[in-house]
């Protein structure tokens, strides 16, 4: 396991089975999920599922989603982190996503940004990645706004799995 990287506020880490409850209390939530798709789980053993494919990402590719814990009280607010994906996404495949989501009584706290601003560093001087991507529903305004605060920017809207989404990048600048 890659050792945690620590914020003013935040401890940041590979996802473990512990953090089970959390995962199932995120993913379980409809409003989460508004603009995911519209499938929040059903059990806990989807999100078990979900884990163990978060581990064999970071075996695959060295890296992934990282649960993110409130140093204060060591809750589990979410994750967030970098995502190798491998299939084409808006004619871009074989390429690095940043990504989070949080469970809602933690949401306009910040955290996105916080963690977002870790893993654009890990992106660009540990992955050595050329470029970082996100997308987005287009209605999704806050995580929009976590994105332009990351310093990606827009670069066109497309359609994705029957959704209107917006594609967002930011150069590395090392290579620039």
């Amino acid at each position: 396991m890659k050792k945690s990287i620590e914020t003013e506020r935040l401890l940041l880490r590979e996802l473990q089975m512990s953090d089970i409850d959390g995962m199932f209390e995120l993913d379980s939530n409809p409003n989460v999920h508004l603009f995911v798709g519209k499938k929040p789980v059903k059990s806990i053993e989807e999100s078990i599922g979900y884990i163990e494919n978060v581990q064999q990402q970071y075996k695959d590719f060295g890296t992934g989603r990282w649960a993110v814990i409130l140093k204060e009280t060591n809750e589990f607010l979410g994750w967030s982190g970098i995502k190798f994906i491998t299939n084409e996404i808006n004619n871009h495949k074989d390429f690095y996503e940043i990504g989070y989501r949080f469970i809602e009584k933690h949401w306009g706290k910040g955290y996105a940004t916080e963690a977002g601003k870790v893993f654009v560093d890990y992106a660009f001087n540990e992955l050595k990645a050329d470029a970082l991507y996100a997308y987005a529903d287009a209605g999704n305004e806050n995580s929009r706004k976590i994105l332009e605060k990351l310093g990606l920017q827009y670069v066109n809207s497309f359609e994705y799995e029957g959704e209107s989404e917006v594609w967002y990048e930011l150069k590395n600048p090392n290579l620039v």
